[in-house]
């Protein structure tokens, strides 16, 4: 029996590999958030408090599936809209800018910073890999 060499893998970008851990633990802060709503009744009255849930839910389900898109551009786009939104959900319950404060500012330094790095990285690889020319 012939053994299959195994695949190689794809390389991910550092903005890739740390806006998805970002996003994975914001999932589980977004939802034990929604928890925490439900429980105490914190939502405005004419809003039912079972809405927690379903709100903490469906952002779990968002995040965890945009950590999955973030090396397309517009999976990374999506992050930010998200930020938003849970940014306007401080609008309901101010606790939550709390969330987007911290989220927020890692997701944004994955983003940015990560960038930063990767293009720093590039360079250097460029510069290693540039034959040398004698005279220069």
């Amino acid at each position: 029996m012939d053994r299959v060499s195994p695949r190689e893998r794809r390389y991910r970008t550092l903005p890739e590999k740390v806006g998805s851990v970002v996003l994975g633990f914001e999932a589980i802060v977004a939802f034990l958030a929604g928890l925490v709503i439900y429980g105490l009744g914190a939502l405005p009255d004419p809003i039912a408090p079972w809405w927690g849930i379903v709100a903490g839910s469906v952002l779990l389900v968002l995040l965890v599936a945009t950590s999955g898109t973030l090396r397309w551009a517009w999976g990374r786009a999506l992050g930010w809209i998200l930020q938003l939104v849970i940014a306007a959900g401080a609008f309901f319950v101010p606790a939550i800018l709390l969330i987007t404060l911290v989220f927020g500012g890692m997701w944004a330094f994955a983003m940015i910073g990560g960038a930063r790095i990767e293009a720093r990285v590039a360079a250097t690889r460029r510069e290693a890999d540039a034959p040398d020319t004698p005279g220069a």
